[in-house]
């Protein structure tokens, strides 16, 4: 019973992901005609050559980079990847049957991307955190981390502005600018909060008199773990322990306003931890 609830909860989250980042398409990024970062994009230019609905275009494409991934992709292919690249063209051809005289929103091509930027990502953060994905260019950029050997993060941004630029042989330039700082901005955004929810912090103190006070906090209290390291000082060569802890945002700002308190002639350097692979202690 509990796996069929988490499979069906799965897909209603999928189902309404894949309906935000169509609405965002529709009624924000087909007016403005913009290409940002999305076979959709592609697909508004290809409409410019080929007699057929957007939504056709965008399942066909679809089609064909799922067939190429299954060929080149393996097992990392998965079924939610299906399930998506298959819905997205479908709830394109609902809105284009509802809206037939779909028009811009905001009257400005510019404030459409934008809206456009912020509102696809929303469904794109759901279903990356779900470890799924839309499909489309994210195929692409799947091909090329494998058989490319280029980072996941730089082979979307390449795949993404490659489709920006295409723009070129449809529309004006203002158009084709409009693609890339559309583009460049969805990748900023997408960033901030599908990687930004990672980031730790890698937080090392040197205190001269509390250090084990200090370290019992952060063990006890703040129930996170440290490592101890000699820390050497190059005016009197004294040897001092330096503690190192990786916390998160909450735990981060508890950890500093207790230094502040407890030791404020501290020496505390801050770093940004992306990732971290551990396994976490049960206290």
């Amino acid at each position: 019973m509990n796996k069929t609830y988490t499979a069906v909860k799965e897909v209603a989250e999928m189902t309404v992901a894949v309906l935000i980042i169509a609405a965002a398409v529709f009624f924000f990024l087909i007016p403005s005609h913009a290409s940002v970062s999305s076979i959709s994009g592609l697909a508004i230019i290809l409409s410019n050559f080929i007699p057929f609905q957007i939504s056709a275009i965008t399942m066909a494409l679809n089609i064909l980079l799922l067939i190429v991934g299954f060929f080149l992709c393996g097992k990392d292919f998965g079924a939610k990847t299906v399930y998506t690249s298959i819905l997205l063209p479908l709830f394109l051809a609902m809105f284009e049957r509802i809206f037939p005289d779909n028009g811009s929103i905001t009257g400005d091509a510019f404030l459409d991307v934008i809206c456009y930027t912020f509102t696809v990502s929303i469904g794109l953060c759901i279903l990356f955190n779900m470890n799924a994905s839309s499909g489309g260019l994210d195929i692409v950029a799947k091909i090329m981390n494998i058989y490319l050997h280029i980072d996941l993060g730089k082979a979307m941004s390449l795949s993404g502005m490659a489709v920006a630029l295409s723009s070129a042989f449809v529309y004006d330039k203002k158009t084709v600018v409009l693609s890339v700082l559309g583009t460049y901005l969805n990748g900023l955004i997408l960033d901030h909060f599908i990687f930004g929810q990672t980031i730790k912090r890698r937080v090392c103190i040197v205190s001269m008199n509390r250090e084990e006070e200090i370290r019992q906090w952060i063990l006890h209290t703040l129930h996170s773990g440290a490592t101890l390291y000699d820390a050497i000082g190059a005016y009197n060569l004294e040897v001092h322990k330096e503690i190192i802890a990786i916390v998160d945002k909450p735990e981060y700002q508890k950890l500093m306003a207790y230094l502040r308190k407890t030791d404020p002639d501290a020496f505390v350097t801050v770093y940004n931890v992306s990732e971290i692979i551990y396994k976490p202690k049960v206290y």
